[in-house]
């Protein structure tokens, strides 16, 4: 933006100057222009508010700038994480669990509990009940900012277990980094090993959609229950104010 209006008074910026800004980039580089479309906004309502200028905001996209740039969901390309069909999903365990190291029990206890890479790279032993058998991951660690609960299946306990009788420090975390003394794994870990695995074409976090697919072609749950699994929140605010187990 400051290269075209960067030097005008505040009160100058119109929707002309705003619109040589984005029409550039709209297309090609559609998440970006519309975060700089988002920050202009602010920017210019707070110089109204403070009495810098007094006209509309022109970087404003319901009812001024949706009359001249595509929506974007008509010009983002949604790009999935990919995804193994959950058919796969054994002979994949079965290869994963041939090779050794804390990475490889890191992502077999990611994918079994379908959670997102972060969460079982810096999960730590405070947060596992291992009489209840019941992993709750605290609200700072979540996506959704809620505590996110787990039953642990037998396999993830056995996990568990393995680490418990590996651990070399006194190091919170479940997954110790071999490199760095008391930190958690990478978060290249993953990746790393899907590349050593020659499955370039998968990514960690296409497995919450390997579950997802498995939950609803395989099982009689309700989608709420496989969406609670996956800790994803209630889109609808007045259904969420109502589900509170």
């Amino acid at each position: 933006a400051y290269p075209v209006f960067g030097e005008c008074p505040v009160a100058e910026v119109d929707q002309t100057l705003v619109l040589r800004v984005l029409d550039p980039i709209w297309l090609f580089k559609t998440e970006t222009a519309n975060r700089l479309r988002g920050r202009i906004e602010t920017i210019l309502d707070w110089a109204k508010v403070r009495g810098y200028r007094d006209s509309e905001n022109p970087a404003r996209w319901k009812g001024r700038l949706d009359k001249a740039l595509p929506a974007r969901s008509s010009v983002k390309r949604v790009v999935h994480h990919p995804a193994l069909p959950y058919r796969d999903l054994p002979d994949f365990m079965r290869e994963l669990s041939s090779f050794d190291g804390v990475g490889a029990q890191a992502f077999a206890f990611c994918i079994l509990n379908v959670t997102r890479t972060s969460e079982t790279l810096r999960a730590e032993w405070r947060e596992f009940n291992f009489d209840q058998k019941l992993w709750i991951i605290p609200a700072i660690r979540m996506k959704a900012g809620k505590d996110h609960r787990i039953p642990l299946s037998d396999p993830s306990i056995q996990i568990l277990s393995a680490a418990m009788r590996q651990k070399r420090t006194t190091s919170p975390f479940v997954f110790e980094s071999v490199m760095r003394e008391g930190a958690p794994l990478s978060n290249m870990t993953f990746l790393m090993l899907l590349r050593r695995m020659r499955r370039e074409d998968l990514t960690a976090h296409g497995f919450r959609s390997t579950f997802r697919d498995w939950a609803a072609e395989m099982t009689s749950y309700p989608g709420e229950v496989a969406e609670a699994a996956l800790a994803h929140l209630v889109p609808d605010k007045v259904e969420a104010a109502y589900r509170r187990g």
